[in-house]
């Protein structure tokens, strides 16, 4: 029942959110559950949430820490001692960085978190910050939250889904203080190597810019061992970098992040961040001790089942004529629609009308998307067989018009 009040205060929303809607998943998961209540059955691929379990001993630990009757109270602000020499271990283990786990390491209520507490800790009106488009849209959001402007830089499959270092350089970087970058990259699975990585620093250096690496991929699909931008010579002069256990140990909704660098950049995010929370429930964070603890068994076996899945995914899309990319890394495959439909939109409004299977429209990671759909790993083969067989009995129709929502993005 919905109560009406006469003479209701008007409260306007702050400036800060004209340029920021809700975030579309948000609005689409509504959408789906109610197709559901009314019978639809979607197959829904385009949410990232591994429906795997983490680990036994993961959840073992989180069970033994919530039966002390000490383990309720607040914590600190920085997570304990265990938990960030854990974290500190698993960087110099997987990825041969050495952190100090006293100063060099912040643990987060998941890495979203720490985007926007970046963006609050360092941008404000007049300073500029380079997104990639594609690419994730808590980007802009926390950008454009902060006050600052946002300005894109393209990535584009011909070139490797990379940016251009030599063609920014050549643009006015006069008031631009930080360029957020992610690889293992989302949407499009790219990978990028030391080799580009290393040429990455030496632009932020020239140019006076803060890097912040979204790296929560690496271990996932991944043909190669997975790299920290911390890795690189001389990146901590000017690069932070944050990672997430939600992708890697199937403990998305446990929110368990961190973000680790310059100990003179973490202990300023610090101000910001003990500001907003209260820390971190002591079992989440010793279930996490546990889990950064697993061995590369964890992610052979993890790696096993998303291989027979995404074999699967990639019959699908094939099935609907698009062109998935080779070498792709993460929880998702990127593939490029075909010439009968318009974009990205119109493909996954098609395959939702007509199959009941969702895919994401690429178009909803930036203008350079538009010709693309992602298709996520996580539902088990069963469901993914049953999407495939929607996808080969359904007569999709084709759409010459483009949508109205990739008509905004021109």
């Amino acid at each position: 029942m919905t109560t009406t009040f006469e003479n209701q205060l008007k409260v306007p929303v702050a400036s800060r959110l004209a340029h920021t809607g809700e975030y579309y998943f948000s609005r689409k998961l509504r959408e789906l559950a109610a197709l559901n209540a009314a019978g639809a059955n979607i197959i829904n691929l385009g949410i990232g949430s591994p429906d795997l379990p983490p680990h036994p001993s993961v959840t073992a630990a989180l069970a033994a820490s919530a039966a002390l009757p000490g383990a309720h109270g607040y914590q600190g602000y920085q997570g304990t001692p265990a938990l960030r020499g854990a974290m500190a271990e698993f960087y110099q283990r997987h990825y041969g960085v050495a952190l100090d786990p006293a100063c060099d390491i912040l643990p987060l209520l998941g890495s979203k978190e720490g985007l926007m507490h970046i963006a609050m800790t360092f941008l404000e009106v007049g300073d500029v910050v380079l997104i990639p488009n594609p690419g994730y849209p808590t980007y802009r959001a926390v950008a454009e939250i902060s006050g600052a402007e946002v300005r894109e830089y393209d990535l584009t499959a011909a070139a490797g889904w990379l940016p251009d270092l030599d063609a920014l350089a050549q643009t006015d970087l006069s008031r631009v203080k930080m360029m957020l970058v992610n690889y293992p990259h989302m949407p499009t699975g790219a990978a990028a190597d030391v080799a580009f990585l290393t040429r990455l620093v030496a632009f932020a250096k020239a140019h006076e810019i803060l890097l912040v690496h979204d790296n929560p991929y690496g271990f996932i699909l991944n043909e190669t061992p997975p790299v920290s931008l911390l890795a690189v010579p001389g990146a901590r002069e000017v690069a932070v970098e944050l990672n997430s256990l939600s992708k890697s140990h199937n403990m998305a909704g446990w929110r368990v992040g961190l973000l680790c660098g310059r100990a003179d950049i973490i202990a300023d995010v610090l101000r910001f961040k003990s500001n907003m929370d209260s820390g971190m429930f002591l079992p989440v964070q010793q279930a996490a001790v546990a889990a950064l603890a697993l061995g590369d068994d964890w992610f052979r076996e993890l790696n096993a089942t998303y291989r027979a899945r995404r074999a699967l995914v990639l019959e699908l899309l094939r099935a609907l004529g698009c062109a998935p990319a080779p070498g792709q890394v993460g929880l998702f495959i990127w593939a490029a629609v075909p010439a009968e439909y318009a974009d990205g939109y119109a493909l996954s409004d098609a395959v939702l009308a007509q199959a009941r299977v969702f895919l994401t429209p690429g178009g909803i990671f930036g203008s350079n998307g538009l010709g693309y759909v992602r298709a996520s790993l996580c539902q088990p083969e069963s469901v993914l067989r049953e999407a495939l067989e929607r996808v080969q009995n359904a007569k999709i129709a084709r759409h010459a018009e483009r949508s109205e929502a990739s008509r905004s993005l021109k």
